[in-house]
């Protein structure tokens, strides 16, 4: 039985061309944003905890100023409706794993014709006096890196004897994922992260190299 091919797309750094949350912090500047960042990058904390505070440095009463601009500074990867288009074409499922946030996953993604269901990405709350960051897609039993969106626990879900799974990323979320599935495209950290562990990876730029790389093990 041939597999079904399916990918796991990371969103901030792969999709759109910037880190969205980084932007919005380097942007807002909340005191303490900065250490909280490098925390998570070099692991001292964990990706939920790092996140969830970082967003709780800023008030409720900045809610639209940080959605009008999280949405407004977005540029989107060249080739990514292409991308979207050939795995239409391919019969490849395409699901969004993203450790962004929905106020402006959602929106971005919104003019891409992506079933909401196969986007995945943290919740916010704005009903106190911080915002705070909601964890719909926690880490399962199989995971205790505290993720907040955990992407190993969605990959988990389509099995390895039925799938051939593909991950595309760029950073420490990306990381853990990378070590379960068949194919990893990288960039940026990731890259490193898969050198240092000896993880097989095809490097790219854009998602036209995607394309390319996908057509190529096609015909092997």
């Amino acid at each position: 039985m041939t597999k079904k091919r399916i990918i796991f797309c990371d969103f901030d750094g792969t999709i759109t061309v910037n880190d969205n949350i980084v932007a919005i912090m380097k942007h807002f500047k909340p005191e303490g944003w900065d250490t909280l960042v490098d925390q998570v990058i070099s692991k001292q904390i964990s990706i939920r905890e790092g996140v969830g505070r970082m967003f709780a440095l800023l008030p409720t009463s900045m809610k639209q100023e940080v959605i009008d601009y999280a949405i407004g500074n977005v540029t989107i990867r060249a080739g990514f409706q292409e991308l979207l288009d050939y795995c239409r074409k391919e019969a490849i499922t395409f699901l969004v794993t993203s450790g962004g946030i929905d106020f402006f996953v959602y929106p971005v993604l919104s003019e891409f014709a992506i079933p909401k269901e196969n986007i995945y990405c943290n919740g916010s709350d704005f009903g106190g006096d911080r915002i705070r960051i909601t964890w719909p897609h926690a880490c399962d039993s199989h995971c205790s890196n505290d993720c907040g969106m955990c992407k190993t626990t969605i990959i988990r879900s389509y099995p390895a004897e039925e799938y051939h799974r593909i991950l595309i990323g760029d950073s420490v979320t990306d990381f853990e994922g990378a070590k379960l599935v068949d194919t990893v495209f990288a960039r940026s950290h990731l890259v490193q992260m898969c050198e240092e562990l000896g993880l097989p990876y095809d490097k790219y730029e854009d998602f036209y190299d995607v394309i390319n790389r996908l057509e190529e093990m096609k015909v092997k």
